[in-house]
């Protein structure tokens, strides 16, 4: 198990929050670099694969674009571009807002949904990056990420 001094051949850091922070940083990296290892077999992204486990969230009910942003674990993501690329691909279709005629809301299709399913045999994987921590290491990881953003 390499520290992130290996890591990133350093020792030298302001202090142990500083430490943390880089930390957080190169562990979120490794583990988004893994999962795109993942993506690329489906030929989506991380982001294309969040909006369409946003937009099974909410099947059969459409989702408008902001809604997904508001979602998105990647907030700066351009969810425009994103949807429009799922829906060439054949992932989403977009349907007329009931409430607002001039306004376009996006669902999943019959095809997002059977990638999800064939993908779901890449969750294990994905989950993977996390096997070196026990059930109650992940419980308080995750206490204390949310204590961070809070």
């Amino acid at each position: 198990m390499a520290t992130i001094e290996e890591e990133i051949q350093s020792a030298k850091f302001r202090n142990v929050h500083h430490k943390a922070a880089l930390n957080i940083l190169l562990t979120a990296n490794w583990i988004q670099y893994h999962n795109m290892n993942v993506f690329k077999k489906y030929e989506i992204t991380g982001q294309q694969y969040n909006a369409l486990r946003i937009l099974r969230g909410r099947h059969p009910e459409p989702c408008t674009i902001l809604m997904i942003k508001e979602r998105m674990l990647d907030k700066v993501s351009d969810v425009s571009r994103i949807v429009e690329r799922l829906r060439q691909a054949g992932y989403v279709e977009r349907v007329l807002c009931e409430t607002d005629r001039r306004a376009v809301d996006v669902k999943i299709s019959k095809k997002g949904l059977d990638l999800l399913k064939k993908m779901e045999k890449e969750e294990e994987s994905m989950d993977g990056v996390m096997k070196n921590l026990s059930i109650a290491e992940a419980k308080q990881l995750n206490q204390l990420l949310d204590k961070l953003r809070d």
